[in-house]
């Protein structure tokens, strides 16, 4: 079967299902093979810009053709059977609905399947959905049961803690934005109180004063698109913010940046690692010291 997955945690649920996808999106790039494949679209925004102009660029596009373009050249070549796409975020990956006019268009005899996660058990579901359309339901059988198995460790763990700290997760710098789907989940699971949102709720712009108001316990910085460089560059629009010294996250050295691009706002399977990444923030005590490539302490790494 010709698989063509047009966002990244699309493409890493194929891989983990054993099928490799003829064709990708541009930020596809997780396993490494996933990089050498053609990509079939393309973002009219710079993801080298700081956090503010990719957000007037972001603005700007949507008022006009939409974030990403399909490079319908390269789609008509591949020509897939399926294509797998979302319906969560238009800024963060093709929307269906641009997939299904190019599909008409081209008049491609594919099947398009829509993705549209906001918690752990939708990523398990579409795990499920993606298994059956490729043949590898036993695959995603086994898959699911033993990410299933590690979120019920995580839990177990988690209920032998005494205290539920305050944790904020911003996946956005400028303006602040406080992450939704399935993160205040995640935070609950690993032992902690999330108030800045709702479980599975989109993520949205905060005033800061709501942040300073709450006074997060635990600070998680995780701009979607960016890994832990890329925030770090664009820090300041946090850290300049009034009051953000006071905070108690940072008066105790709980804060903390994270990978946003390749896990809290990435819908895959890593979402599980991720999970037990955030419960090593929340609860140290119980839970091991994420890895240095994926979280590191705000004030190592603060301009």
């Amino acid at each position: 079967m010709r698989v063509v997955t047009l966002l990244p945690s699309a493409t890493e649920i194929v891989y983990a299902l054993g099928v490799e996808p003829v064709g990708v999106s541009h930020e596809c790039d997780h396993p490494p093979a996933a990089r050498k494949k053609p990509s079939v679209n393309r973002s009219r925004v710079d993801p080298t810009a700081s956090s503010g102009e990719i957000n007037e660029q972001v603005a700007a596009a949507e008022e006009n053709d939409g974030v990403y373009a399909i490079d319908r050249e390269t789609l008509a070549e591949l020509d897939p059977d399926l294509i797998v796409t979302q319906g969560v975020c238009d800024v963060c990956a093709v929307d269906h609905v641009l997939v299904a006019e190019a599909v008409e268009e081209l008049g491609l005899d594919a099947d398009v399947l829509t993705l549209d996660i906001h918690s752990l058990d939708d990523l398990f579901e579409s795990i499920h959905r993606v298994g059956a359309a490729v043949g590898r339901d036993d695959r995603a059988a086994e898959l699911v049961a033993d990410l299933r198995d590690r979120v019920a460790a995580v839990e177990t763990t988690a209920m032998r803690a005494g205290t539920a700290p305050r944790v904020a997760v911003l996946d956005w710098l400028d303006p602040v934005m406080a992450a939704g789907h399935w993160v205040p989940e995640m935070i609950e699971m690993a032992g902690g109180a999330y108030g800045m949102e709702t479980a599975g709720a989109h993520s949205r712009p905060r005033e800061w004063e709501e942040v300073v108001e709450y006074d997060p316990e635990v600070l998680v910085a995780a701009p979607c698109g960016f890994d832990v460089a890329q925030t770090r560059e664009n820090l300041t629009d946090l850290t300049r913010r009034p009051g953000f010294d006071d905070l108690t996250a940072v008066r105790d050295g709980r804060a903390y940046v994270m990978d946003g691009h390749h896990y809290v706002n990435r819908s895959g399977p890593r979402l599980v690692d991720t999970l037990e990444f955030l419960a090593g923030l929340v609860h140290p005590d119980l839970f091991e010291t994420p890895p240095r490539d994926a979280v590191v302490e705000l004030g190592t790494v603060r301009a």
